[in-house]
């Protein structure tokens, strides 16, 4: 597994990229898109050091958000999403949500499991 990004749960994506601008040097932002299957508004942030933060929005998180959690998720680029998905099965993890196109990643399949330390999507390259 290849570290991709973190996620960051949030009201709205348009104000986050500003506080965001306001701490980093960002280096690139993606074009913030709808996700039906997630239902969820997504956009992807490179900041000075590589990291990527994705940044979503919708019903899914607002539970974390009135209880003012904004870390989502830990998310692993893999080779083979359903060899990982079984390994990390294996040893304790349990799948949330199976294998599926993403739009922010342009019909890349990604999971998400959780884990030991908490919700792992993976997205296979």
């Amino acid at each position: 597994m290849e570290f991709h990004h973190i996620g960051i749960a949030c009201k709205d994506i348009e104000k986050e990229i500003k506080k965001i601008k306001k701490i980093h040097d960002v280096k690139s932002v993606s074009e913030i898109v709808y996700d039906e299957k997630q239902k969820a508004r997504l956009c992807m942030l490179s900041v000075e050091n590589g990291l990527n933060i994705e940044l979503v929005s919708g019903e899914q998180i607002s539970t974390m958000l009135n209880r003012n959690i904004t870390y989502y998720h830990i998310c692993y680029k893999v080779n083979n999403i359903s060899s990982k998905i079984d390994e990390l099965v294996s040893n304790g993890a349990f799948l949330i949500s199976p294998p599926k196109p993403a739009v922010l990643f342009n019909g890349k399949k990604v999971a998400f499991l959780q884990g030991a330390y908490g919700l792992i999507e993976l997205v296979e390259s």
